[in-house]
């Protein structure tokens, strides 16, 4: 089973951005520790802080991989394009969130996203990916 994740803007600054809210991880850790959690599945990995290159990255896999794991992150709440994308594609996308967006600031509260993936895990800190593959398994 070919798996993909998707990370969008900042979240290359895992590690050192707001522990806080997202921990000490960088992502590229975690990710080795996710490919060892599941030698079932075959994981690439994507991050892009532009929109377009997000876009682009759904529809060049959209149609070959058997899940998309989709932490938008602010683009979660501003993308018409990013949903647009979704709906075009057939894999099934999970999107995620780190931290609890309804939880948080109250534009974070809606997103373009939720209405057309097949489902939402949000506020599990980096579990929320482990969770999302689990359901792929």
């Amino acid at each position: 089973m070919n798996i993909i994740i998707i990370n969008g803007p900042n979240l290359n600054l895992l590690g050192k951005r707001e522990p806080e809210i997202y921990g000490s991880q960088t992502f590229e850790s975690f990710y080795e520790t996710l490919s060892q959690e599941f030698p079932q599945l075959t994981l690439d990995y994507f991050q892009s802080n532009a929109e377009g290159a997000l876009v682009d990255k759904i529809q060049e896999v959209g149609f070959s991989v058997d899940g998309i794991v989709l932490n938008a992150a602010a683009y979660t709440h501003t993308s018409v394009a990013i949903a647009d994308a979704i709906k075009a594609i057939d894999s099934p996308v999970i999107e995620v969130h780190i931290s609890n967006p309804h939880a948080r600031e109250p534009f974070r509260h809606h997103s373009y996203l939720s209405p057309v993936v097949k489902g939402c895990i949000a506020g599990f800190g980096l579990n929320s990916y482990r969770l999302a593959l689990q359901s792929f398994v």
